[in-house]
């Protein structure tokens, strides 16, 4: 698998990042989730896992050619907002040995891939009830 590196929101030590796949898939890179709080409201399936990240990650989508990254439906792959104004995001963890060896990822942050179209779902206005659930 290939990437292209669409941005990142770093501060010293930390590194979330977003990457477009050449498989029509976004590889979210952000800080592995330990807290039990978090993990107990989420069903996450064998072979998926959850990872942290700043909202503001996604603005980057519009490098991808999206006319707007303004997320507008917290629905999956977006699982939760916390209070400090980041999001849980699950998805299959990534292991594709290539796309790995593309990033720089400190021992505490792992990724995950989720298709594009279930990303780009989130930009659009949803009318049915308020999908942010709060941490």
């Amino acid at each position: 698998m290939k990437l292209r590196f669409l941005g990142k929101n770093s501060t010293p030590g930390d590194s979330p990042t977003l990457y477009a796949s050449d498989q029509d898939s976004y590889v979210v890179q952000g800080w592995k989730v330990y807290a039990n709080d978090l993990l107990m409201q989420l069903d996450v399936p064998d072979g998926h896992t959850v990872v942290e990240v700043p909202t503001e990650l996604f603005e980057h989508l519009t490098k991808d050619g999206l006319p707007s990254a303004e997320i507008k439906n917290y629905a999956a792959p977006i699982m939760l907002l916390t209070e400090q104004g980041t999001c849980i995001v699950q998805g299959p963890e990534m292991h594709d040995a290539e796309a790995l060896s593309q990033m720089r990822m400190p021992d505490y942050e792992t990724c995950i891939e989720v298709p594009k179209s279930s990303i780009t779902a989130l930009l659009e206005e949803n009318s049915g009830p308020d999908h942010q659930r709060p941490a």
